[in-house]
């Protein structure tokens, strides 16, 4: 596996066997140790904005000490069964971890996350490892997770780290009760506090609920950790689903769904709140669909429910149904590259200003069903906008030699 920028024919190892000198605390899942502190990426724009710059997988589905750079639009690239969905599979389970959901609902079926050859321990226990680095103003800040998946589902150790200190450390001490034992950074007159945590939920995401904030550890806990929330949490995954657009939608809250079944319910919100937004969808869809458009728009059915429509200019307007699937998926990715957290189906923040936060778009199966034209329009659309900092994207490609020349885009190669 490789990765180089798409503007350039040049690789270098994208990933390397883990090399920490030491594992979670015992008793630790079979496999690889967590991995030692490395590259966190090499995008350097917008340092004051927490975003994801690297993520590992140490041992998860066809991934074994594997580590990928991200930068503000990457491009996982490679054929079927190498690993492009499984990598962005487990950054959003990272994301839904942080914001606060339970284990199982980020991971109902846990087992298909354990390497294939994985090898219980004498008690029966497998499971899978996974971390990122957040950048941003605390600088590079460390996230790694062990999760048991074998006999039972949970969290068995956790270890937030920055500038070489670890700031929070859990681990299973009593497998007979449903939480570990977690000890964070202090530096008061007790260097750590320690404290049971579930086990089914992220103890990052807790900590600003449990750390006070009276002594300078403290707070530098709570700003790691509020870094690699900030970066986690602001994550949309899209897989826009033709077969479910075409049909009319009932008006609600507006907020696009991952398969974009609501995109004529997003129009009728949107169509009106900002013009200009507007007009540059209208450009992107013109630049991806057969025929004229002069303006892509919702209209009521007179039964309590909308269709997308274009509007041809000449009096005719076409209906969403009568799309094929690549016009369908390239005008639902478009939205979601023009549009933003408040329209999207995301968890901000919302304690931390918008200006601060950067929406992740995380696209399994970007080019499916886009021709080279369309494909190519999407990619420097959303080139563009990465390139303001307020959005970063991550996609998967079957192949990644069409990108080449897109300014900005970095290709991991993965070879299964």
């Amino acid at each position: 596996m490789t990765v180089s920028p798409a503007s350039s024919p040049a690789s270098s190892p994208a990933s390397s066997p883990a090399s920490a000198p030491s594992p979670l605390p015992s008793p630790a899942l079979p496999g690889d140790p967590l991995p030692s502190p490395g590259s966190a990426g090499d995008d350097q724009d917008h340092p004051d904005r927490p975003r994801v710059t690297e993520l590992r997988l140490s041992s998860f589905a066809v991934h074994r000490g594997a580590r990928f750079p991200l930068g503000p639009l990457t491009l996982f690239a490679g054929p079927s069964g190498c690993g492009k969905t499984s990598a962005l599979r487990a950054y959003e389970a990272l994301a839904r971890l942080g914001a606060g959901a339970e284990l199982g609902a980020v991971f109902p079926d846990p087992v298909a996350c354990v390497p294939e050859r994985a090898r219980p321990d004498v008690q029966r226990r497998r499971g899978f490892r996974i971390g990122c680095t957040a950048n941003g103003p605390e600088g590079p800040v460390r996230l790694d997770v062990a999760v048991q998946a074998e006999p039972e589902l949970r969290i068995v150790g956790e270890r937030l780290t920055a500038a070489g200190l670890v700031l929070l450390e859990t681990a299973l001490r009593d497998p007979g009760r449903r939480a570990v034992q977690a000890a964070w950074h202090t530096a008061g007159s007790s260097p750590v506090t320690r404290a049971p945590l579930p086990d089914d939920r992220l103890g990052t995401a807790l900590l600003p609920l449990r750390v006070a904030g009276k002594t300078d550890g403290q707070r530098q806990v709570l700003a790691a950790a509020e870094q690699m929330l900030v970066a986690l949490r602001s994550v949309f995954a899209c897989d826009p689903l033709p077969g479910r657009m075409r049909e009319p939608v009932p008006v609600g809250a507006g907020r696009l769904m991952r398969g974009c079944d609501n995109l004529a319910d997003v129009l009728w919100r949107t169509r009106t709140e900002c013009g200009r937004r507007h007009a540059r969808l209208v450009e992107a869809v013109r630049a991806g669909c057969a025929g004229p458009v002069a303006d892509v728009l919702a209209e009521p059915t007179g039964d309590g429910r909308v269709r997308a429509v274009l509007d041809r200019g000449d009096g005719v307007r076409t209906g969403f149904e009568r799309l094929g699937d690549g016009e369908l998926r390239y005008a639902a990715l478009a939205l979601v590259l023009l549009t933003g957290p408040g329209v999207l189906e995301v968890d901000p923040v919302g304690e931390v200003p918008a200006a601060m936060q950067t929406l992740t778009v995380l696209a399994d199966g970007f080019d499916r069903a886009l021709d080279p034209r369309q494909r190519a329009a999407l990619l420097r659309l959303a080139a563009r906008m990465c390139e303001r900092g307020h959005i970063r994207f991550a996609g998967a490609v079957s192949d990644a030699s069409w990108a080449a020349g897109v300014r900005g885009a970095r290709v991991v190669d993965l070879v299964p």
